[in-house]
């Protein structure tokens, strides 16, 4: 799903299958199935998988591409300069870009990181209803050193099923960045010895608020899977994050990223 705030916030999503685009908001509250075809395609080399690996890779890509290497999910642990990336050209292109080091409210204060161009969209993939940006750094890896160090005190992790909930309570955000911010400033001065004082600068931008697109939030959160249902229908009660939340259930379709769907609306 393709996501991006308008001028006041809300979240419009648009579904995008091959060359064909929904506008998904326009869908709340009328009946939507999901029906997989049994046919999954990589989403790299496009050819035919019988399993996915790393949201929609096959096994071949997974095990060879940069970016479905740990690193990727764990960026202190970075080897480029050991001379053992998998693709240096793409990493130099995707990791040795500046990055940002966040706050987000998603089901409570945690921290992340993403590029630098993919903000807001980050929060947005993660049902944040709240995000700002503490820290840009110029490397992944610095990034990465960064949240490792702010983990002492805030979690990386957002609980899928609390989010989906609608139940999460407006932080202030700027408050936590600047108490965040005093307490680690001795460990970051460490790093920008390491790395250059210029490397990992402070940043002040106001905190961003969304809301999402839900008529009515799941008391029960049920997960739906469509290698166990192939067909799923219900009416479409709301989006957030990358899941559609169904009266039936909620399933999130960047799990099923590859697999040849057909959707039908109305």
């Amino acid at each position: 799903m393709k996501a991006a705030p308008d001028a006041r916030g809300q979240v419009l999503y648009r579904l995008r299958a091959g060359e064909y685009e929904a506008d998904l908001n326009a869908c709340i509250g009328a009946p939507l199935r999901l029906e997989w075809e049994g046919v999954i395609h990589c989403v790299h080399c496009k050819r035919r998988t019988r399993k996915s690996y790393g949201q929609g890779h096959c096994y071949p890509c997974f095990k060879r591409l940069a970016r479905c290497d740990m690193c990727i999910v764990k960026p202190e642990l970075c080897h480029y300069f050991q001379g053992t990336c998998r693709e240096p050209e793409w990493g130099e292109a995707h990791c040795f870009t500046p990055h940002v080091v966040y706050l987000a409210n998603s089901s409570g204060l945690k921290v992340g990181i993403t590029r630098k161009t993919q903000l807001p969209t980050r929060w947005l993939d993660q049902g944040a209803v709240q995000g700002i940006p503490m820290l840009e750094v110029a490397t992944r890896q610095q990034a990465g050193q960064a949240e490792v160090m702010l983990k002492d005190a805030v979690s990386d992790r957002t609980n899928w099923r609390t989010m989906l909930k609608g139940e999460i309570d407006l932080l202030d955000l700027d408050a936590e960045r600047d108490r965040l911010l005093a307490r680690f400033e001795p460990a970051l001065a460490e790093l920008r010895k390491t790395h250059g004082a210029d490397a990992i600068r402070r940043l002040d931008a106001p905190a961003q608020r969304f809301t999402y697109p839900v008529r009515t939030f799941p008391h029960k959160v049920a997960s739906l899977n469509l290698e166990k249902t192939p067909r799923i229908e219900g009416v479409l009660e709301g989006i957030k994050g990358q899941y559609l939340l169904l009266d039936t259930g909620v399933i999130n379709l960047r799990k099923f990223s590859g697999y040849r769907v057909s959707v039908t609306t109305g």
